[in-house]
Protein backbone atom coordinates (compact mmCIF):
# COMPACT_ATOMS: atom_id res chain seq x y z
CA UNK A 1 0.00 0.00 0.00
CA UNK A 2 2.12 3.10 -1.48
CA UNK A 3 -0.79 5.63 -2.24
CA UNK A 4 -3.43 6.94 0.51
CA UNK A 5 -6.04 5.32 -1.74
CA UNK A 6 -4.84 1.91 -1.60
CA UNK A 7 -4.85 2.55 2.68
CA UNK A 8 -8.76 4.03 2.67
CA UNK A 9 -9.89 1.05 0.53
CA UNK A 10 -8.14 -1.09 3.16
CA UNK A 11 -10.00 -0.05 5.75
CA UNK A 12 -6.87 2.78 7.21
CA UNK A 13 -8.26 5.94 8.55
CA UNK A 14 -5.58 8.42 8.46
CA UNK A 15 -4.20 10.28 11.51
CA UNK A 16 -5.54 13.27 10.20
CA UNK A 17 -8.53 12.36 10.00
CA UNK A 18 -8.39 10.38 13.00
CA UNK A 19 -7.53 13.41 15.13
CA UNK A 20 -10.70 15.11 14.16
CA UNK A 21 -13.00 12.73 14.96
CA UNK A 22 -15.07 13.33 17.98
CA UNK A 23 -13.86 11.60 21.27
CA UNK A 24 -16.08 8.01 22.05
CA UNK A 25 -16.67 7.31 17.61
CA UNK A 26 -16.27 3.92 17.01
CA UNK A 27 -13.69 3.77 14.79
CA UNK A 28 -15.20 0.92 13.22
CA UNK A 29 -18.11 2.66 11.86
CA UNK A 30 -16.60 5.29 10.35
CA UNK A 31 -17.15 5.68 6.50
CA UNK A 32 -14.82 7.56 4.55
CA UNK A 33 -16.35 8.77 1.44
CA UNK A 34 -14.06 9.46 -1.56
CA UNK A 35 -14.72 12.30 -4.54
CA UNK A 36 -14.90 10.43 -7.84
CA UNK A 37 -11.94 10.93 -10.44
CA UNK A 38 -12.46 13.61 -13.20
CA UNK A 39 -13.83 12.30 -16.25
CA UNK A 40 -12.42 14.00 -19.35
CA UNK A 41 -15.58 12.49 -21.42
CA UNK A 42 -17.96 15.60 -21.03
CA UNK A 43 -16.00 18.29 -22.33
CA UNK A 44 -14.45 16.53 -25.28
CA UNK A 45 -17.28 15.13 -26.50
CA UNK A 46 -18.83 18.87 -26.05
CA UNK A 47 -16.02 19.85 -28.25
CA UNK A 48 -15.94 17.56 -30.85
CA UNK A 49 -19.92 18.62 -31.31
CA UNK A 50 -19.12 21.84 -31.53
CA UNK A 51 -16.17 21.90 -33.89
CA UNK A 52 -18.47 19.44 -36.33
CA UNK A 53 -21.43 21.91 -35.94
CA UNK A 54 -19.06 24.84 -36.73
CA UNK A 55 -17.99 22.67 -39.91
CA UNK A 56 -21.19 21.94 -41.03
CA UNK A 57 -22.42 25.72 -40.64
CA UNK A 58 -19.58 26.88 -42.71
CA UNK A 59 -20.44 24.42 -45.56
CA UNK A 60 -23.89 25.57 -45.49
CA UNK A 61 -23.14 29.15 -45.60
CA UNK A 62 -20.89 28.33 -48.58
CA UNK A 63 -23.57 26.22 -50.34
CA UNK A 64 -26.10 28.81 -50.17
CA UNK A 65 -23.73 31.59 -51.13
CA UNK A 66 -23.05 29.89 -54.10
CA UNK A 67 -26.51 28.88 -55.46
CA UNK A 68 -27.64 32.45 -54.89
CA UNK A 69 -24.55 33.69 -56.93
CA UNK A 70 -25.89 31.47 -59.57
CA UNK A 71 -29.29 32.43 -59.03
CA UNK A 72 -28.26 36.35 -59.44
CA UNK A 73 -26.09 35.69 -62.48
CA UNK A 74 -29.07 33.57 -64.33
CA UNK A 75 -31.46 36.56 -63.34
CA UNK A 76 -29.47 39.11 -64.72
CA UNK A 77 -28.59 36.95 -68.08
CA UNK A 78 -31.93 36.13 -68.75
CA UNK A 79 -33.14 40.49 -67.84
CA UNK A 80 -30.80 42.55 -69.22
CA UNK A 81 -28.50 40.08 -71.09
CA UNK A 82 -25.82 40.43 -69.04
CA UNK A 83 -23.52 37.20 -69.26
CA UNK A 84 -20.93 35.54 -67.20
CA UNK A 85 -18.58 33.01 -68.69
CA UNK A 86 -15.13 31.78 -66.96
CA UNK A 87 -12.21 31.40 -69.60
CA UNK A 88 -9.19 29.19 -69.05
CA UNK A 89 -6.69 29.64 -70.48
CA UNK A 90 -4.60 26.72 -71.71
CA UNK A 91 -1.12 26.73 -70.62
CA UNK A 92 0.69 25.30 -74.09
CA UNK A 93 3.77 26.63 -75.08
CA UNK A 94 4.72 26.47 -78.64
CA UNK A 95 7.57 24.16 -79.01
CA UNK A 96 10.43 25.68 -81.43
CA UNK A 97 12.92 22.87 -83.55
Amino acid sequence: MQLPEDQLRAGHIPADVYRRLPPGTDVRRVVIVQEAPRSYTGPIVLTLVVVTGSVAVLLVIAFVAQVVASAAVAVLSATSGLTYTINRTSKRRAVSK
